[in-house]
C-alpha cells in the first residue's frame, strides 16, 4: 500500500484522539458546551451520548492503523461523519441554533482529518473496484 506508515500514523493519532475527545465529553458533557461557548442544557447527557459514538470511533481508527489495508470500509464512514458533522455546524450556524464559536471543535475534530483520511481513502481503495484501462 503507498504510503503505508503514513496511513498507520494517521489512524493511530486520530484513534488515541477520538478515544480521549470521547471520554472526556461522555464524563463531562458540560465540557463540550463549554468549549463551544454554548449554554448547558438541561439534557447535557445527550453530549455525554455523542461522546460515547465518538469514543467507540477511536477504537475502529485503531483498526485501520493495525491492518490499513482492510480499513477502507471503516475510514469511509468515518470521513463521511468529518464531511456530516461540518455541514450539521453551518445549517445550525445559519438557522441560528449554534453559535459560530464552536467553529474550534469542527476544525479539531473534522476539518484536519479531511486531507489525511482522503490520502488514505484513495491510497486504499480496494483493487476490485479500480478502472483499469488497457493501453
Amino acid at each position: 500500500m503507498r504510503r503505508r506508515r503514513q496511513h498507520c500514523a494517521v489512524f493511530a493519532a486520530a484513534g488515541i484522539y477520538n478515544l480521549a475527545w470521547g471520554a472526556v465529553v461522555a464524563l463531562h458533557p458540560v465540557s463540550l458546551y463549554r468549549a463551544a461557548g454554548i449554554p448547558v442544557p438541561d439534557h447535557p447527557e445527550v453530549a455525554s451520548a455523542l461522546g460515547m459514538v465518538i469514543g467507540l470511533y477511536g477504537i475502529l481508527y485503531l483498526q485501520v492503523a493495525r491492518r490499513p489495508e482492510h480499513g477502507w470500509l471503516i475510514a469511509a464512514v468515518g470521513a463521511f461523519g468529518k464531511i456530516a458533522g461540518p455541514a450539521a455546524f453551518a445549517w445550525h450556524v445559519t438557522a441560528g441554533n449554534w453559535p459560530p464559536d464552536g467553529l474550534t471543535i469542527i476544525v479539531v475534530n473534522d476539518l484536519v482529518w479531511w486531507l489525511p483520511f482522503a490520502t488514505y481513502l484513495h491510497d486504499a481503495w480496494p483493487d476490485s473496484l479500480r478502472t483499469r484501462h488497457s493501453v
